[in-house]
């Protein structure tokens, strides 16, 4: 008997890195062993010297082909087994042990475009369908588009044992949300990769694409992001290492270093406007959705609970954004004493 594996992996295309599957046939049993690729045809070699590395670092049931299938995230390596310069994964691995007593737990909010051909899915042919507003956790064939294909993606999630937490569709035509978490950086980061690429492959079947630009509709549009929720234990249990957290992200030069690293074309979305804060811009507050980083109003009332960093776009990488987070909020954390 035999069972198939789909390797998944992050290649190295810029701006906005893209992922790339394949399948290999394994006897029943057998655990999913490293493995090769072309990476000169993933913008990750060059074709004199274009073996690289899957090594497998997660894997869940594959609710696509049923059965014992599987799907495996892998990071990239060089044939010495050093990290490609691609593999975010393998810098957030050192910062997550290194601030593991901190308990970070991080949910994040995948916000996410149907297109159907050149178009979001439900804009008309010619013209713009009517402003948002109406769209925004709404019912009815005249404001949802795609409800098929997330109902799908949920069902597939949550078959493949992933951590997503809930769904709405969102303010635009076709724009929807997906939750991962809450769970530890390096999981939310691994289980968001395999639940985006659950989606292009789900949305695949339906001849409808998924985009995460971060500005898919010009004009008068919600752009799509990917706030991040945050905590730490001292996080959870008071309130003032909330306070030291919001403070250390607006600290010195580190605005602008997250915001360089929060997603491609970022300053098309984070405008001021459609709840945004200026890319430029660090502001904190309570119930806030046009600061950079709000503080839910029930955290106000409870003196404790998380943050939520309103800045990364749709298309950002999650284990870079996890790593900054977990980076300035914890050793700003540890200096206060707030562990």
């Amino acid at each position: 008997m035999t069972f198939k594996a789909e390797y998944l992996w992050i290649d190295g295309t810029e701006p906005t890195a893209k992922l790339r599957s394949k399948t290999k046939i394994l006897a029943a049993g057998a655990e999913p062993p490293v493995w090769g690729f072309d990476g000169s045809s993933t913008n990750q070699a060059e074709g004199h010297s274009s073996d690289l590395v899957l090594q497998p670092v997660f894997s869940c049931p594959d609710p696509i082909r049923g059965g014992g299938n599987i799907l495996v995230l892998c990071e990239v390596l060089h044939t010495d087994l050093t990290p490609h310069p691609s593999n975010t994964r393998a810098l957030l691995r050192p910062v997550a042990e290194k601030y593991a007593e901190h308990g970070s737990l991080f949910g994040i909010e995948q916000e996410y475009t149907f297109f159907e051909g050149s178009r979001p899915l439900g804009f008309p042919e010619n013209g713009f369908p009517a402003p948002q507003g109406g769209y925004y956790c709404g019912v009815g064939a005249d404001e949802i588009f795609g409800r098929e294909i997330v109902e799908k993606h949920l069902d597939n999630c949550l078959a493949a044992g992933l951590g997503i937490s809930g769904i709405n569709a969102e303010v635009m035509p076709g724009q929807w949300e997906f939750q991962v978490g809450p769970l530890s950086p390096l999981e939310v980061a691994d289980h968001m990769w395999v639940a985006r690429w659950l989606l292009y492959r789900t949305a695949e079947d339906f001849g409808v694409s998924a985009t995460l630009d971060a500005k898919p509709a010009k004009g008068d549009w919600n752009g799509a992001g990917a706030h991040t929720n945050f905590s730490t234990r001292a996080m959870r249990e008071g309130y003032d290492p909330i306070i030291t957290a919001c403070e250390a992200l607006g600290d010195g030069d580190k605005p602008l270093l997250h915001v360089k690293n929060y997603g491609t074309g970022i300053e098309s979305r984070l405008t001021g406007l459609h709840e945004t804060a200026p890319w430029n811009e660090y502001s904190y507050g309570v119930s806030d959705r046009g600061a950079s980083v709000r503080i839910p109003w029930q955290v106000e009332v409870d003196r404790k609970g998380y943050i939520e960093d309103r800045r990364p776009n749709a298309n950002c990488d999650p284990y870079v954004v996890t790593r900054l987070i977990v980076d300035t909020c914890c050793t700003a954390l540890e200096k206060a004493g707030q562990v």
